[in-house]
Formats: C-alpha cells, sequence, structure tokens
C-alpha cells in the first residue's frame, strides 16, 4: 500500500549510513523551528489515537519525537486524511509527511523522500475459510473474485496490477476494506506484512494470508521538492540505524505492542531507571576475549560487545566507567574483596559463584562446544573423544569451561593454560586434543582460523552470562532494572545483531 511493512530494519542500517555518510546528526541543529507534520492516525500501530489518552501514539509518532530530539526541531502534528497529506505536501502545505508511505520512482517525481526506515512486504488477506485459491495467481484466474483496497496506495496499484482495476473496489479508509472482506464484499485485500499482523490479532481467527509475498518496499518521509528537511532527517535515520534506535522502536511496535489490547507485552521500557547521578563505577576487564573485549588493532583501544553494553547502562543509569584492565584470576577475587565495583569478562552465572560475589540477571545466553582440529580424524563425535584416553582437552582454570572438561574426561585429562587464547593455540600446535568454549566465542576463533578448525557434536551446556558485583552491591539493582528495559527495548538484541552478526573477527570491521 501507501504502507507495508517487514522490518529488515537491520538490512537499512548500512544503505541509511552509507547515503548519509557526509552529514553527521550530531551537527545539524534545526534550533528549535517548527516542522508540521501530516499524520491521518488510521494505521495501527505505526499511528493511530490511543482509546485511553486520545492522543496520537504509534510507531512513526515516536519515531518522529526521537527525530524531533535529534535534530532539535518542535514537531506541529496535523491530523489530515490520506489524499491530503500527499497533494499538501506537493504544495508546501506540510513540511512533512509520515503515513506508511512507500517510496516509489512515480511519487518521487513530484515530491521528495527520506530514506528508507522500515522495510515490508504485501501480502493477501483472505477470510479464514476461504479455500475458492490459494494464491495470486489462483485469485487472478477467477473474474468472479474482487479486491478491496484505498485508493492512492501502493497496494491498490498492486491490486490493479493483478486483477485489473474493474476488479478492484475502492474504500475510503484501510479499516473499511477489512471490514468489506470480513462482511463478504471483497474476497481479498492487500496489505503490508506488519499490519497484517495487527489486523489478524484483533479479528482471530476470522482472517489468514494466502500464498507469496506479493512486492518487498520501504517506507519513508515525504518532503516538499527541495526541502531543507531531508538532509538532516536523513543523518538521524543513519544514527539510529547505526544506534539501535530503529531496532527498538521495531520491537516495542511489531513485537510487544498487543493492537487488541492496546497494552504492551514488555512493561519495562515504561519503567523509570535510577539515576546514579555520575558517580564512578570502576569496571574490571581483560580485554581478551573476542568479541565480547579485546584491543582493536587499528586504534590500539579496547572495544567489543561488552565495553558498548556497560557504556549504555552507563547513560541509562547516569554513571561513569572507569576501566581497569585486570586477569582473569584477578577480577574474581578483586570483586569478592571489593577492589573493583563491577567486573565484565564473559563471566558465567553460577551458584557456586553466587555463594561469594553477587550476579546481575544474564544478559546473554551461551552454549558450550568442543573444538577441535578441522583434519583430526580419531573422533567425530563427543562419545569417541571420551573414550579415547589419550585425547586431552585444553581450558582455563577458573572458568566453568574447565568445570566441564573435568567432568566430562576427569582431571588428569585436562590441561590448563592461563588465557583464552593461549589454550587456542595450544590446540592448533596440537599440545591439546580439543579446547571447550561458548558457541558465540567459538565462531569468532574459527573465523579468524578459517579451515583449521571444527565443532565436535552437540552443544554440552546452555548457561547465562552476567555482571559480576560484591556481595551486598548496591549496583545490582538499578543494573537489572536497566538490563530489563534494554531486553524490552531491543537494545541487547541491537548489540547481539552489532557483535555477533555484522561484526567480522578477522578484519575487526563491521559487515557491509
Amino acid at each position: 500500500m501507501r504502507r507495508h511493512s517487514f522490518v529488515s530494519v537491520l538490512l537499512f542500517a548500512l544503505a541509511l549510513a552509507v547515503s548519509v555518510g557526509l552529514v553527521s546528526a550530531q551537527d545539524t541543529d534545526l534550533s528549535g523551528r517548527e516542522v508540521t507534520i501530516a499524520l491521518e492516525n488510521l494505521y495501527t500501530p505505526f499511528q493511530f489515537v490511543d482509546p485511553t489518552t486520545n492522543q496520537a501514539t504509534g510507531y512513526e509518532v515516536e519515531l518522529i519525537a526521537a527525530l524531533a530530539a535529534e535534530l532539535g526541531f518542535t514537531p506541529v502534528i496535523i491530523p489530515s486524511s490520506w489524499d491530503a497529506q500527499l497533494a499538501g505536501v506537493q504544495v508546501g502545505e506540510f513540511d512533512m509527511i509520515a503515513n506508511g508511505i512507500t517510496i516509489t520512482p512515480e511519487r518521487d517525481e513530484v515530491m521528495d523522500f527520506s530514506t528508507g526506515y522500515i522495510q515490508i512486504e504485501q501480502q493477501l488477506i483472505v477470510r479464514a475459510d476461504e479455500d475458492r485459491f490459494t494464491n495470486a495467481e489462483e485469485l487472478a484466474a477467477d473474474e468472479t473474485l474482487l479486491i478491496g483496497s484505498q485508493p492512492g496506495t501502493t497496494t491498490y496499484d498492486t491490486a490493479a496490477e493483478l486483477v485489473g482495476a474493474d476488479r478492484v473496489v475502492g474504500y475510503e479508509t484501510f479499516g473499511v476494506s477489512v471490514q468489506a472482506l470480513l462482511n463478504g464484499d471483497v474476497d481479498a485485500i492487500i496489505m503490508d506484512n506488519v499490519g497484517s499482523a495487527g489486523i489478524m490479532s484483533a479479528n482471530a481467527g476470522l482472517l489468514k494470508t494466502t500464498g507469496d509475498s506479493l512486492t518487498s518496499e520501504a517506507l519513508g518521509f515525504a518532503f516538499p521538492e527541495g526541502s531543507d528537511l531531508v538532509e538532516p532527517v536523513n543523518a538521524a535515520l543513519a544514527t539510529f540505524a547505526e544506534d539501535g534506535t530503529l531496532d527498538a522502536l521495531f520491537q516495542r511496535w511489531f513485537a510487544d505492542f498487543d493492537p487488541v489490547t492496546m497494552t504492551f507485552t514488555s512493561e519495562a521500557i515504561e519503567t523509570p531507571l535510577p539515576d546514579l547521578s555520575g558517580e564512578t563505577v570502576t569496571v574490571a576487564m581483560e580485554n581478551l576475549y573476542l568479541p565480547f573485549q579485546f584491543i582493536d588493532q587499528a586504534t590500539n583501544e579496547p572495544m567489543g560487545y561488552e565495553y558498548d553494553l556497560i557504556a549504555e547502562l552507563a547513560a541509562q543509569l547516569n554513571f561513569t566507567p572507569e576501566w581497569v584492565d585486570t586477569s582473569w584470576d584477578a577480577q574474581l577475587a578483586g570483586a569478592q574483596a571489593g577492589e573493583f565495583d563491577m567486573t565484565a569478562n564473559g563471566i558465567t552465572i553460577t551458584p557456586e559463584r553466587a555463594e561469594v560475589v553477587a550476579f546481575s540477571n544474564g544478559y546473554i545466553q551461551i552454549q558450550q562446544v568442543i573444538i577441535a582440529r578441522a583434519d583430526d580424524d580419531r573422533f567425530d563425535t563427543l562419545e569417541a573423544f571420551y573414550a579415547d584416553d589419550s585425547l586431552r582437552i585444553g581450558t582455563q582454570p577458573g572458568t566453568t569451561n574447565y568445570d566441564t572438561a573435568v567432568e566430562l574426561v576427569g582431571e588428569a585429562r585436562v590441561q590448563g593454560f592461563d588465557t583464552f587464547g593461549v589454550t587456542v593455540q595450544a590446540l592448533l600446535n596440537g599440545d591439546v586434543d580439543a579446547v571447550i568454549m561458548d558457541n558465540i566465542a567459538s565462531a569468532g576463533v574459527m573465523s579468524v582460523n578459517q579451515g583449521e578448525l571444527k565443532v565436535v557434536g552437540e552443544p554440552l551446556t546452555s548457561e547465562e552470562l552476567g555482571f559480576v558485583f560484591p556481595l551486598g552491591s548496591e549496583l545490582v539493582e538499578p543494573v537489572n532494572a536497566a538490563l530489563a528495559q534494554m531486553d524490552a527495548d531491543g537494545t541487547l538484541d541491537a548489540l547481539f545483531q552489532k557483535w555477533f552478526v555484522d561484526f567480522d573477527p578477522t578484519t575487526q570491521d563491521m559487515s557491509e
């Protein structure tokens, strides 16, 4: 339609960054300028009127608020019908319109667009008991069947292309076309995959999708031609793609939001967080566990998943992290003695450790796996490894990997090494026959040592990693509150995507 969506938001991140590479949102300040923005407020969850507050809300409403905060403008929302929006922006009646608008070449001839902020797919929606056709081709072949749609939208254009304009029934609003389908006045409607999920939830058991997706398109904001707002808005969208804001908004409105009850499943997103008033928090890091924490080869500066995660915690809770480079053994001992306020090093939460230190809630789930040399043909299952008494496992003492190794083969067949990296090198050198590590780190290690290592058998355990504090630390509760909010708003997912999907450990660059 004009609207469409499935969030391949992550697919937009790099495109946005590249397309506005010459502009930084932080360098753009619209200095309190008023920006008039047309909204229809009839397209849940993109934009709609909250029945409890009678105020406009939704994905695009909150995205506009984020843009306003980033760029320093004051949004002036003007409720406007779909047709009036498209006509008004062309003559400069509005500074900007937002209404799930698909970017098309034809529209681009008469108005300007931002870069896309969400990707959507058009789908066929039919009544749940529909058995006369199962895909678009069968629908098109039966000339008695009609499609309902809203004129002026890309879904209307798709319907006309599919069955001809004489078999498309136009309705003034999106909601009326849905009701026409339910009433049997038309046989199908075309809508985006995100919007269809909400409609089917609101009409549980009455509707279904059928066939493959018809199109895949990007939605963007529209402006009068030549608008000076396009460049700064694109810069801000690029920032939001990179810092997880788009992912968080998608999580909130297309995962956590229930269009039937108009409530959120993740209430933590609404909970105010404690304010630590800028206090300094000492954080012990080892910087030897890529991509959790490591030294960047290009800058010689520490970086990684846990650095970004702690920086986000610091921003949300208003504390100042002071990084302390510390070995693995000294970290756990120091945390017990109160030498550090907090320790982060891919630390598994265990009952034994919880007796002497305090843990945050888990922020990531990992599995332990066995890694061997790629050319080792003496065993191809864990059982075969256990059965051969001559085979040895290398690991780092004091870790859950070490404990698991001892449980599997006995302490006599486990060799300890000072660091994680030395353990891997011992395997490559043939000093040991296998190592135990978590599945995430193993992917990085095998990428760095491409073709030289392999995973053997199924995962051994599934465990959570958490931050460590001295017993009784007052930091545990606020950190847990922030982690809960970051889980609810998509921040944890965005950091996982950045460091365990987009990051290439061989080049230490983010994927393009």
